[in-house]
């Protein structure tokens, strides 16, 4: 009886090693970044978590502001793209008649799914992006990846409140995203606040308020624009 010679098993190509271990990277940086912000962690910190040398990290990124960067940059054309296909479709099929309401839900709910879909690491990279909003260097990078669809917002906004002012429109989404964003950093405040009734991590239930919430304050300016 012949001896079956064993089987090897393919070897990983490098690429996909080289791709695996950049995801890894990133994870851990992302984890980081979310709790510490940019100036708040090393390249050293990000190694240590991955069981690394820091002359590895420098291998797939320049600098600490590189890795900063691509950790902001991994997910944020999911989430841009996915809230402006909700917006345009929504668009359309409000034609001639958009609502606050519709466009807000386009806008958050969609957003929001992402987190309660993706769990930890969208999680954290929710909290990421809260927590670098107000930095100099993460108003930046809104900038470049947001502009374009908070103006889709903003446009069909205008539309469906015709007796708000453009300041009273660009207020309102300054409160709608301080709203997100505050949301997305999961302080636990609220958690401490209400005793345990609500929970930061809980982004069904804030799904749920949300943007009804938000339009209501629309339609109070809105109200008191046409009493005036």
């Amino acid at each position: 009886m012949t001896q079956e010679t064993p089987q090897r098993r393919p070897r990983r190509k490098q690429a996909d090693r080289r791709a695996e271990m950049r995801e890894q990277i990133l994870d851990a940086a992302e984890d980081l970044f979310s709790k510490n912000g940019l100036h708040g962690v090393t390249l050293r910190d990000v190694a240590d978590r991955i069981g690394t040398h820091t002359s590895l990290l420098h291998y797939y990124f320049a600098d600490k502001r590189g890795l900063f960067e691509a950790v902001f940059a991994r997910r944020v054309e999911v989430s841009v793209g996915q809230r402006m296909a909700a917006l345009q479709r929504y668009e359309a099929e409000a034609g001639d008649r958009p609502t606050v309401e519709g466009a807000l839900h386009a806008f958050l709910d969609t957003d929001l799914d992402l987190y309660i879909e993706g769990g930890t690491p969208w999680m954290n990279w929710g909290a990421f992006g809260a927590r670098v909003s107000n930095t100099p260097e993460g108003a930046e990078l809104m900038d470049i990846h947001f502009d374009q669809l908070v103006l889709k917002l903003l446009a069909i906004l205008r539309r469906a409140l015709p007796d708000l002012t453009e300041k009273d429109i660009f207020w309102g989404y300054h409160f709608v995203t301080g709203a997100l964003l505050n949301t997305l950093g999961r302080s636990g405040r609220i958690d401490r606040l209400s005793g345990g009734v609500c929970r930061s991590d809980d982004f069904v239930d804030v799904k749920e308020r949300m943007a009804d919430f938000m339009a209501a304050g629309f339609h109070a300016l809105s109200d008191k624009r046409r009493k005036a």
